[in-house]
């Protein structure tokens, strides 16, 4: 851990000289202090300092880590439901696409080769849909197969218990609160009840024939316009899910950073301007007793240079006190 370091030596004889050196000793090791502070940017740095703010700090700093930890979750948390959500929109198009395809199919003024057309393209975009859910990873692990489920740690409480948030993506999660019961599936090649709508089969749309129109017939295209309604309902329903966890971890995202920021101040107080005017006045402390350290040597010559340095670095503390101070006093008035 960091300490203060300040001069050792002593003087045994020459009592002026002794007190000088006293004072000098003392102005040194507020220095010291206020370096180790000033360099380290925290009042607490060691248990010496504050022995019951030391225990407060390490625990608002463990706190930290933890809450850092949490914050990363949740930005995974929001990446996870961002790009399923990005996916779901994609699919909502293509739906949607089918749709008016299907619409377009109901009109009596188009023949058959026509209907026909429409459905192998509408196939062709199911096939597309089929591409995003394959495609949907985060992880290595696939969103939108309906088999996704995963808990975030978005916290800890009092007792260093873990707060989670639950995303759950499965075709089963009654959270969807679609309509209907056989659960979510957007498998658009595999499913036969594609987006939790019985009895739509995307891949049907490939089998429609001149001689079949199937889906596409007049007695079944109701059926299919409102089934694809229901589906875009539905797809609809599951992005709204994942707007609500988006939401509820982004505020989790503010509190968390709050509570960093708030730790963080706590954890390193920078020097207000009383506390650099103190250093200041130790440095001038020290410069002072440097001139008067100089003055209690005896004048020998042997003594002569050793005055000339006391005289150079007390110039040199006058120097550093005034640059030192400008720039320091001009970073407290600039934040």
């Amino acid at each position: 851990m960091p300490s203060s370091i300040s001069n050792g030596a002593r003087i045994r004889t020459n009592t002026p000289a002794e007190n000088a050196y006293n004072a000098l000793d003392a102005a040194n090791r507020a220095i010291a202090l206020h370096q180790l502070r000033l360099s380290t940017g925290k009042r607490i740095n060691s248990a010496q300092d504050d022995v019951a703010g030391y225990i407060t700090s390490r625990a608002l700093k463990a706190r930290n880590g933890a809450l850092q930890a949490a914050l990363n979750a949740v930005g995974d948390a929001s990446s996870v439901t961002n790009i399923a959500q990005d996916g779901l929109d994609n699919i909502s198009n293509l739906v949607q696409q089918i749709k008016d395809a299907a619409s377009t199919a109901s009109s009596g003024a188009l023949g058959t080769d026509e209907k026909v057309a429409l459905a192998k393209s509408a196939y062709r975009l199911a096939q597309q849909i089929q591409t995003i859910v394959d495609s949907t990873v985060f992880g290595g692990r696939q969103l939108l197969k309906g088999t996704f489920s995963a808990e975030f740690v978005i916290g800890t409480g009092a007792t260093n218990n873990l707060l989670t948030l639950s995303v759950d993506l499965t075709t089963g999660n009654a959270d969807f609160d679609i309509s209907g019961s056989v659960g979510f599936d957007i498998n658009a090649t595999s499913a036969t009840n594609f987006a939790g709508v019985s009895g739509l089969n995307l891949q049907s749309l490939n089998s429609v024939s001149s001689s079949n129109l199937g889906i596409f017939s007049a007695t079944n295209i109701q059926t299919t316009l409102t089934s694809l309604a229901t589906a875009l309902n539905n797809i609809s329903k599951v992005a709204s899910y994942l707007g609500g966890l988006t939401s509820c971890k982004r505020t989790s995202n503010h509190r968390q950073r709050d509570g960093i920021d708030f730790g963080r101040e706590k954890l390193t107080r920078a020097f207000p301007t009383n506390s650099l005017c103190g250093q200041l006045a130790s440095k001038s402390a020290f410069a002072q007793n440097v001139d008067w350290f100089a003055i209690a040597l005896p004048p020998t010559q042997k003594d002569c240079h050793r005055l000339q340095v006391c005289n150079d670095v007390a110039q040199l503390c006058r120097q550093i006190i005034v640059l030192d101070g400008s720039h320091q006093l001009l970073n407290l008035a600039q934040k």
